[in-house]
This record gives structure tokens, C-alpha cells and sequence, in this order.
């Protein structure tokens, strides 16, 4: 495919399937369309030690999304095993909180943001369940509304990503832009070279995004960092490009990770990429490769290695799982 008909066919998707907040800011309208097609929406906030900001974001999505507008059905924090109290402080403003090794129990626990992800859709009963990163400090509602409206009023619409700016938060105040950095100088241009029509997602690593329960029980969840990546690639080479959308939520302003944080996160990723090109045989065979993850630190004129050993498992898709299954009625797999 040319370059220029890769440019018309993105320009026409972006004409079609990128929102902004601000076209859905009637919620009422929303509710009532959400319930004449009889759609229950779940939210889910995965945690890590996050007591600093889940309170506010408790507050905010249960008082302007449960009790003045019923958009959000069920709501549940799931959480990893934090240190700190952010299950005391989700549970102290009254959202259910959930930890993450005790949702199916038989399939055993993996520290990750991933397997929040995966359990989440065990433990909600909602036809759209929809994320929500916990480090947001401007968290409004249209993290929630301006995600799930598209998947309500489009039938065919099945994966919303959020976009946004992304300043950085620092000692003097908020800058203009920046953030968005593992997006635009790692998953960008792999999407460039292998995915073309997968670069007309804006920001492809955003934390939240809404999605169908029919589509997040089908593609199997990297327990680490490779998880949205992941998802973008199995949704798009079982369903194409027109089952996403995204939305323009304006600015997030969040914590912001060390560059060699964000070294652990690409390595992460890049795994589960070219995983994922071996298994849709895009690549004959990969060579073995190292889960060993290399970066330095000096003190003086002594440098030393620091090594982490990084391997992005994955958990099987949920209609998989029988327990799953026979909570939600399926037929027993043959």
C-alpha cells in the first residue's frame, strides 16, 4: 500500500472516529441511551500504591457518574498487593476494592497492571467495561463519559482509546507539552514500519480506554507493559481498524516515570511486539531472545550494571477460563 493511500484511508478513519469529550457532555441523553439498549457499564481502576490520588478519583467518578448521572453501573478498584493504603483509602470512599490474587484463585496471581486488567473481566458484570489509570491529578468525568459515549451511540464500534496532553508535572509548575515519550520514539515507528494504519491512534499507550466485553474475552493479556500494544495488534488483525475510536480528553496531568523507567517499558513492549509478529507470521522465526534488560548507573568514575530481568507472560483469553465461563453462561469448551 502507497504512502498516499495510507494517508487518505487514516484521514478519512480520523474524520470518522475520533471524538472530542465535549461532544457527549450531555449526560442525561447518555443514561437514557445507554438504557434503551439495555447496556450495564463497568469502571475499573487498577492500583499499585496509588493512595496519594484514588480518593479524589473515588469521589469524583461515584458522586458525578453513579448518583447524579447512572452512566457507570459498578465500579471496583483491583489492586496488585500495594504497600501503602490505597486499599484502605478506595475502601474508605466507598468503592469495592478487590485484590487481585483473590479473583480466581486457581489460575494463581501475577504481579502486573495486565492482570488487573484480565481479572477485572472475571470479577465485572458489565457489557462495556471501561479503565482508568489511578495517578490522574486533574481526573474529571469525561475520563469515563467521553470513552464509553462512543461505544453506546456506535453499534460498531468496539475498542476507544483516550487521547491528550500530556504535560509533565514538576517542581515549577506545568509545562505546555511533552509526555506521550515511549509512544513517539518506540511504538510509533514500529507501527510505521508494520502497521501503518495503526499510527491513526494518537496516543496507541494510554491507560484509559473503554472496550466490549465480547472483544476483551477474546485476546489473551501480557501481564506487564506490553498489554496495550498487545491489545491494539490482536483487535486490529481480528477486526480491523473501524472497531476503534479515540477521544480527545484535552490534558492529563499524571506522575511521570524516570527515562530508565521508561528503558524497562520499551524492552517490555518490544517483546510483546515481535511476539506478537512471530505469531500472526508476519516473521518466519525469531532468534532466542534475552530477557535481560541492561542499563548503567555511575558513581564517580565506577560504573555498574543494573540488571532486571524482564519476561511479558500472558494470561490466556477469558473465554478460555471455565470459571468464566460458567459464571457467565457459556457453553463448557469442547
Amino acid at each position: 500500500m502507497s504512502s498516499k493511500t495510507d494517508s487518505k484511508k487514516i484521514d478519512k478513519w480520523l474524520e470518522k472516529n475520533t471524538f472530542h469529550h465535549g461532544q457527549f457532555w450531555d449526560l442525561l441523553s447518555l443514561v437514557r441511551e445507554k438504557e434503551r439498549k439495555g447496556l450495564k457499564i463497568s469502571l475499573c481502576i487498577p492500583t499499585l500504591n496509588e493512595e496519594k490520588t484514588i480518593g479524589k478519583e473515588i469521589v469524583i467518578f461515584k458522586s458525578e457518574l453513579m448518583d447524579r448521572y447512572p452512566l457507570v453501573d459498578e465500579f471496583a478498584v483491583i489492586d496488585s498487593g500495594s504497600t501503602d493504603k490505597t486499599q484502605e483509602v478506595a475502601a474508605a470512599f466507598g468503592a469495592d476494592v478487590y485484590y487481585s490474587g483473590d479473583i480466581l484463585p486457581d489460575q494463581g496471581f501475577k504481579r502486573g497492571k495486565g492482570e488487573n486488567l484480565w481479572k477485572a473481566i472475571h470479577q465485572l458484570k458489565g457489557d462495556i467495561i471501561c479503565y482508568v489509570d489511578a495517578d490522574i491529578k486533574n481526573i474529571h468525568p469525561r475520563f469515563v463519559y467521553g470513552l464509553v459515549a462512543p461505544l453506546i451511540y456506535n453499534d460498531d464500534m468496539h475498542y476507544v482509546k483516550a487521547f491528550y496532553d500530556r504535560p509533565m508535572a514538576f517542581s515549577g509548575g506545568i509545562r505546555p507539552s511533552g509526555g506521550g515519550r515511549v509512544t513517539e520514539i518506540l511504538v510509533r515507528p514500529l507501527f510505521s514500519l508494520f502497521f501503518p494504519e495503526l499510527t491513526c491512534l494518537i496516543q496507541p499507550l494510554s491507560g484509559e480506554y473503554a472496550v466490549r466485553r465480547e472483544v476483551l474475552q477474546e485476546i489473551p493479556f501480557p501481564i506487564g507493559y506490553g498489554v496495550e500494544t498487545s491489545h491494539i495488534i490482536d483487535v486490529y488483525m481480528k477486526r480491523g481498524i473501524n472497531a476503534f475510536g479515540q477521544t480527545d480528553l484535552d490534558q492529563r496531568v499524571h506522575r511521570n516515570q524516570t527515562t530508565l523507567d521508561l528503558g524497562k517499558m520499551s524492552f517490555g513492549i518490544l517483546q510483546s511486539f515481535l511476539n506478537r509478529m512471530e505469531s500472526y507470521g508476519m516473521v518466519d522465526k525469531l532468534p532466542e531472545m534475552s530477557n535481560f534488560f541492561r542499563q548503567f548507573q555511575a558513581e564517580g568514575n565506577r560504573y555498574e550494571q543494573v540488571v532486571k530481568e524482564i519476561i511479558e507472560e500472558e494470561r490466556p483469553p477469558m473465554e478460555t477460563i471455565p470459571e468464566y465461563r460458567k459464571k457467565f453462561g457459556l457453553p463448557p469448551l469442547k
